[in-house]
C-alpha cells in the first residue's frame, strides 16, 4: 500500500472539489481499489502504485483545466477519467514534455498526441494535421519550450500566415504587430502556461522567443532553432515553399494545420495540401494525423467535428454517385 498527498495551493477549494466534495467522490468511485480522502487543502490517496499514478494524472489534468478555465464540473471530471486513447501504463510516467507554471504538467493526453511527440523526436520536420482542439499547437509549443530549456536549440521561432478568417485586418486598431496579436493569441496563451511571465518577457525582448507573421521569414536562415508554423492551411504554395527552404543547421520544424478550415480566397489552393503531396515520399519527414478523438475541449466540439466530417463524407458519396450515373447515361447514349 502506497500513500500520496497532493496539496492544493492558491486555488478555490469549493470550486475545484465541488459541492460536498462531489468531484473528488466521483474520482474515488472510478478507482474503487484506492482510498481517496480530501481534508482541508490536501487530497490523500492510498492504494497500489500504478493506480495512484493514474489518479495523480487525472487530478493534474483537472488542475490544468481549472487554472486555464476557472471551473470544474462533474462532467469535466468524467471526461478526464474516461479520456479516450490514454490507457494508463508504466511508461506514462516518462511522458511529461515540460513542467509549466503553477504545477502545470504538460504531457500528451491522447494516442495521436503521443505519436506527435515521438515523431518530433525522430524527424527534423513534422506535419501535425487535425481539427481545432486536438492540441497540435499546444504540444508543438511544449516541445519547443523543452528543447530551449534543454539547450538543444538557442531560440524558438513561431510564425503563422496573416490571413483573415472572414474579417478585415485593416479595421483593427494599432500598428501591424498590434493588429496581428489577436491572431497569435493561442501561441501567447500556450507560452504563458509554460514559461514564467518575467522570463517570457525577457525571452521576447532578446528575441530568444520570436513570434512573427510568416512574411517576416523571407530571406532568413533559421538555424539552431525550434520553428513552428501554425495555421499552415492558410499558406499559399509560394509561402510554404519559402518557409520550408528557411531550415538551417540544427533546426527542428513542426508545421500544424487544419485542412478543413482554409481561409484563403476561393480558387486559391492551400500550400499545405500541395506540400503534403510533393513531400510524401521524402525520408526524414513525419506526418501525424489527429482526429476528433483527440479533442480535449468541451464534449460538443468533438460532436461538431464528427458531424462536419460525416456531412463531407455524404457530399463526396453523392458526388461519386452522380458521376457514376452520368457516366452510365452517356454510355447508354
Amino acid at each position: 500500500m502506497v500513500e500520496k498527498v497532493i496539496t492544493l495551493e492558491n486555488i478555490s477549494l469549493l470550486d475545484f472539489l465541488g459541492s460536498e466534495n462531489e468531484n473528488i467522490r466521483q474520482i474515488a468511485a472510478a478507482f474503487p481499489q484506492s482510498k481517496i480522502v480530501s481534508r482541508g487543502n490536501e487530497i490523500r490517496i492510498q492504494g497500489r502504485a500504478p493506480e495512484i499514478l493514474r489518479i495523480n494524472d487525472v487530478i493534474n489534468m483537472l488542475l490544468q483545466h481549472f487554472n486555464r478555465f476557472g471551473n470544474i464540473t462533474p462532467e469535466h471530471v468524467k471526461e478526464y477519467i474516461t479520456l479516450e486513447g490514454v490507457p494508463f501504463d508504466e511508461n506514462q510516467r516518462n511522458d511529461v514534455i515540460v513542467y509549466g507554471n503553477k504545477g502545470l504538467v504538460v504531457k500528451p493526453k491522447s494516442a495521436n498526441q503521443r505519436k506527435l511527440v515521438e515523431s518530433a523526436s525522430k524527424n527534423d520536420l513534422v506535419f501535425a494535421l487535425g481539427p481545432a482542439g486536438t492540441g497540435k499547437t499546444y504540444i508543438a509549443v511544449a516541445l519547443a519550450v523543452r528543447a530551449l530549456k534543454n539547450r538543444e536549440v538557442k531560440r524558438i521561432i513561431i510564425t503563422r500566415p496573416a490571413v483573415e478568417a472572414g474579417e478585415n485586418l485593416g479595421f483593427l486598431p494599432g500598428d501591424l504587430q498590434e493588429k496581428l496579436d489577436p491572431y497569435l493569441r493561442p501561441i501567447y496563451d500556450a507560452l504563458s502556461d509554460m514559461v514564467p511571465s518575467e522570463k517570457l518577457k525577457f525571452y521576447q525582448e532578446t528575441r530568444v522567443i520570436e513570434i512573427a507573421p510568416l512574411a517576416y521569414m523571407r530571406g532568413r536562415t533559421l538555424h539552431d532553432a525550434f520553428v513552428l508554423l501554425d495555421e499552415a492551411q492558410n499558406t499559399t504554395s509560394e509561402q510554404i515553399k519559402m518557409f520550408l527552404t528557411r531550415m538551417g543547421p540544427n533546426s527542428k520544424v513542426i508545421i500544424t494545420g487544419d485542412q478543413t478550415q482554409v481561409d484563403l480566397p476561393k480558387r486559391q489552393k492551400s500550400g499545405l495540401s500541395e506540400s503534403l503531396h510533393v513531400l510524401k515520399d521524402v525520408k526524414g519527414i513525419g506526418i501525424v494525423n489527429l482526429s476528433g478523438k483527440d479533442v480535449i475541449r468541451h464534449k460538443l466540439v468533438k460532436a461538431i467535428i464528427e458531424a462536419y466530417e460525416q456531412d463531407e463524407a455524404d457530399k463526396l458519396q453523392k458526388r461519386d454517385e452522380y458521376k457514376s450515373r452520368k457516366s452510365k447515361d452517356e454510355g447508354a447514349a
